[in-house]
């Protein structure tokens, strides 16, 4: 039996809707939700990304705004910005879209964000309040594959989830969601990555895999058990002969483990959209924040 695919452009249809209203109710209460972009150099895959937060922005009502600079721009400029768009009141959220060139400290960059508007949840009070299970916002990737889990009704309660992958930006907070004690998580969760001998000993064993590693197809269809739900959380551009000159891959060999998968998600169409709504999302709930 063929898993189920699990839809991130649906579900992800469905929050921007919801959001819509949201926003309409808002506007008529004189506030919009707004958000600021910083973007420095010309990474053509940040460019494509930023292109459709400003999009998703546009169409669910969001007030949005993205401040190129170039990739030579010194650290205390980008301070600088910062710290006018803290104190900028257009503005509820912020996002600074990594990486960053090298000369840049993403530390320094990532503390100088208000908290308040940290709609990413990169800033250390953000992480430590999700880790402690009092979430401002939640950060978007890991947000939105709960939201895709929910949707499809896969229980995490007591299963066993393996997170690949241990980044600051998926793999740590993922462990973090679905380990904690709270409806829709509840998980038994292992965290494997690069310095994990024989990764598939733990791969074979769960319920729900979480796949973050950054390598194309890294997971085999030997390395998971029949019935596992599958997210594949990568975005690999691998060589190709057409008309682009690459094809996107995840990090699992999506035709052979969907064979043995009960549900799994596809790349592009599956993390990808739900990534942006929950940003959308995470504006929205600053916005409300903030107005209060």
């Amino acid at each position: 039996m063929e898993a189920v695919l699990i839809k991130g452009n649906e579900v992800s249809r469905c929050i921007k809707d919801e959001l819509t209203e949201e926003v309409q109710k808002l506007k008529e209460r004189n506030i919009r939700p707004g958000l600021a972009v910083v973007l420095m150099g010309n990474d053509p895959a940040s460019a494509i990304y930023v292109r459709s937060k400003g999009k998703a922005c546009e169409e669910v009502g969001i007030f949005s705004e993205t401040y190129l600079l170039e990739a030579s721009t010194s650290e205390e400029e980008v301070v600088s910005l910062i710290a006018n768009l803290n104190a900028d009141k257009r503005f509820h959220g912020i996002l600074v879209q990594l990486p960053l060139p090298g000369h840049i400290n993403e530390t320094t960059i990532l503390e100088t964000v208000d908290p308040v508007k940290d709609v990413d949840c990169f800033h250390p009070v953000n992480v430590g309040r999700l880790v402690a299970g009092r979430p401002y916002v939640l950060p978007c990737t890991p947000a939105g594959i709960m939201e895709l889990l929910h949707a499809y009704d896969v229980s995490t309660d007591g299963r066993n989830a393996v997170v690949l992958g241990r980044s600051n930006i998926v793999g740590k907070p993922m462990a973090n969601m679905l380990m904690q004690k709270s409806h829709g998580a509840n998980a038994t969760v292992t965290v494997v990555h690069s310095r994990t001998k024989d990764i598939s000993s733990f791969t074979k064993n769960a319920d729900i895999l979480i796949a973050a590693i950054g390598q194309s197809e890294f997971i085999k269809a030997d390395m998971v058990k029949e019935g596992v739900v599958v997210v594949d959380v990568g975005m690999n551009r691998v060589p190709a002969d057409n008309e682009k000159g690459y094809r996107l891959t995840g990090d699992v060999e999506f035709e052979k483990v969907r064979e043995k998968a009960s549900k799994i998600t596809p790349v592009p169409g599956g993390v990808g959209p739900m990534t942006i709504a929950m940003l959308l999302k995470n504006t929205v709930s600053a916005a409300v924040h903030q107005s209060q």
